[in-house]
């Protein structure tokens, strides 16, 4: 992994998580660990209303700790209830905490390349529905990371759980001057949780 990112990773503290919060991830750590023990391979989506902050952050940071721990076969993914576009803050906080991300097409609804270390498949990062043909179509863990999604999509067709998992919506700082340290804040919070449930699977 990136050196930069290496240091992001070891100031997140992830043992520290609290209690209320370890009850809400234990589902989670107990869909990974069941398909480890099944040597299976484990597809997560992570699920927000737009798809542009929230789940982006949590596919990416899954990713990187299922590779910081070595847990084979991890393949993360995100989509929305409706396509927007990826928010330029995420892009900007995930390279300021120490991944490469860098464009691949330059639209309404931009494409990023993702990546933890130069040798890493890129994690590509642009707004989807979560039933899009990029993501997987069965067997894998919905997890819902706002509460409008988990309100608003009572059946997600082909998860095989639907697990809530929600983080509070860094929007709110939008056009404010704590925009870059509530981003940053967010995505550290969500990078520490990932690491919790992935430090917690045995192989």
């Amino acid at each position: 992994m990136y050196k930069e990112l290496l240091n992001t990773i070891q100031s997140l503290k992830w043992e520290n998580t609290d209690s209320d919060r370890k009850e809400v991830l234990e589902p989670l750590i107990s869909f990974i660990q069941q398909k480890v023990d099944d040597k299976q391979e484990i597809n997560l989506n992570f699920i927000c209303t737009h798809n542009s902050r929230r789940s982006h952050l949590a596919q990416i940071w899954a990713q990187a700790a299922a590779s910081f721990f070595t847990i084979p076969e991890v393949r993360c993914y995100s989509g929305g209830t409706e396509t927007t576009a990826l928010f330029p803050k995420i892009a900007e906080v995930l390279a300021e905490q120490g991944f490469s991300v860098f464009s691949i097409a330059d639209t309404t609804n931009p494409v990023y390349a993702v990546k933890y270390d130069d040798n890493s498949l890129p994690i590509i990062g642009f707004s989807k529905k979560y039933d899009s043909p990029f993501n997987p179509v069965s067997g894998f863990a919905a997890i819902m990371t706002c509460s409008q999604a988990d309100g608003g999509c009572p059946f997600i067709p082909g998860a095989e759980k639907r697990i809530p998992i929600t983080f509070e919506d860094p929007k709110v700082s939008d056009h404010t001057p704590e925009q870059t340290a509530v981003y940053a804040e967010r995505s550290l919070q969500i990078a520490a949780e990932m690491f919790y449930v992935f430090s917690k699977i045995k192989r």
